[in-house]
């Protein structure tokens, strides 16, 4: 089985990214340089092909103990088969990264070149720095944000044999057909979204007014409200009915730089993350009032992570902080994952612009739980595929015989396919930006899945 070794200096996001291709958290992650000293192995599955990742300690001669960590990292590097080596894209290249990078690449190994924390434009512009390190593969990623990870993921693809043990798909596809109807229509959702009680995660960093919207919201003084940072530790649960639906709020505890976070705060922290698990739409509470920060990029992160509903609330537009379009244009630049999320301004404290964001809650939700119909969404596909003919794969056709939405909250569509793992990621973004354009999707993630008509089909297909 093929080894593929994530390697780099210290706290540039080698256990993050071993965390999202793992697809769960097995290793401690954190802003202090040099979380990770020993190395975590995982068996994982790229699609239908297993493979063992490596989690490895930062390469960092600063101290005794870190002279050691780089040893045991390169001696491992010696028995991978690929090797992934990481750089911090916020910073500019420097020779250390390239001596361990050469270093490495005397081992005559397949290695790419991973640019993480690439989630700016600016991030970007400087990316292209790293180019003098004469790498043959370069990503560009936000691992924190679950930007350009697929690209990545394609290269080490092409790199692992066929796996014998068959990966477990199981999933909300696997049960889909159950619900198709006889017109390949999908039934009714088993939940009824309709009159269910929404839940609104209200998240943030510390001290930026999540409470007084919260307040505001509710229209009384639920939340405890102070100047002290982290004033807010349990979940505050409030409901409020607008139209006749019920608003389950939660104002979560502030979260602070991880570094930051000690004792019963890294609860707190736990408890935030299993309320967003149960959300429907987190409210992002920004401070209009401060410049935005590297926190505030990934909180928002979490609203993707759990894919939920999103809608930025720019909190304290009271205060002198520049004109709006200003304002959205650098969100919208730092925020590129979140592009479907509408912002709105409000002053929690003075209960300015609150009343808006009931309307667009329940717009929001509507979008979020949306039914498609099949025969609507595939006119949508053709008309996209036939405006933009999908790339071929090495000369051979690539088909999209057909699209249904198999899953709700958030929408999710498969793609079924002859060759499913020959659909690049710019198409799919593609197909999503089409579909925006084609549907009320404001304030919703969509999930696409390119699947297998079947394994007969695929098989034929790729004789």
């Amino acid at each position: 089985m093929k080894k593929i070794m994530l390697v780099g200096r210290p706290n540039v996001g080698k256990s993050s990214l071993f965390n999202r291709l793992a697809k769960q958290r097995i290793a401690i992650t954190s802003d202090v340089s040099g979380t990770t000293r020993d190395t975590n192995k995982a068996e994982i599955f790229i699609d239908d092909k297993n493979c063992i990742l490596i989690d490895s300690g930062g390469l960092d001669d600063s101290n005794e103990l870190f002279k050691n960590v780089k040893i045991n990292t390169l001696n491992e590097a010696k028995n991978a088969d690929i090797i992934v080596f990481m750089v911090d894209g916020k910073n500019f290249p420097d020779e250390i990264d390239k001596r361990f990078f050469y270093e490495l690449s005397n081992l005559n190994k397949p290695i790419a070149l991973v640019v993480n924390k690439v989630d700016s434009k600016k991030d970007e512009e400087r990316s292209w720095e790293f180019n003098e390190f004469g790498a043959k593969y370069i990503f560009n990623l936000s691992v924190s944000h679950n930007l350009g990870t697929d690209e990545l993921r394609d290269w080490m693809y092409k790199l692992i044999p066929k796996s014998k043990i068959k990966a477990d798909t199981s999933d909300d596809f696997d049960e889909f057909l159950d619900c198709v109807n006889e017109n390949g229509e999908m039934g009714l959702p088993s939940v009824d979204y309709e009159t269910k009680n929404i839940k609104i995660g209200i998240i943030g960093r510390v001290n930026v007014g999540k409470s007084s919207l919260l307040n505001a919201l509710v229209k009384e003084d639920r939340s405890v409200v102070s100047k002290i940072a982290g004033t807010t530790i349990d979940p505050v649960n409030e409901s409020y009915v607008y139209e006749d639906r019920v608003f389950e709020f939660v104002d979560t505890a502030g979260i602070r730089k991880r570094g930051k976070i000690e004792g019963i705060e890294r609860l707190a922290l736990h408890r935030t993350e299993k309320i967003l698990e149960e959300a429907d739409i987190a409210l992002l509470v920004l401070d209009a009032s401060e410049p935005l920060t590297e926190l505030d990029e990934r909180i928002a992160g979490l609203g993707a992570k759990f894919e939920l509903g999103l809608i930025i609330v720019l909190n304290k537009w009271d205060k002198d902080h520049g004109e709006f379009d200003k304002v959205v244009y650098e969100l919208r630049d730092k925020f590129k994952f979140l592009a479907y999320a509408p912002i709105i301004s409000v002053s929690a404290l003075g209960g300015k612009r609150v009343h808006k964001l009931y309307p667009l809650i329940l717009e929001v939700y509507k979008n979020y739980t949306q039914k498609m119909k099949t025969s609507r969404l595939n006119e949508v596909l053709e008309e996209a595929i036939r405006t933009h003919p999908i790339p071929r794969d090495h000369g051979k056709i690539v088909k999209i015989y057909y699209g249904v939405q198999f899953g709700f909250a958030p929408p999710k569509i498969a793609l079924i396919m002859n060759k499913p793992r020959s659909l690049h990621f710019s198409y799919k973004r593609y197909l999503l930006n089409k579909l925006r354009e084609n549907y009320e999707l404001s304030g919703t993630p969509v999930i696409l899945i390119p699947k297998n008509r079947s394994q007969k089909e695929s098989t034929e297909n790729e004789n």
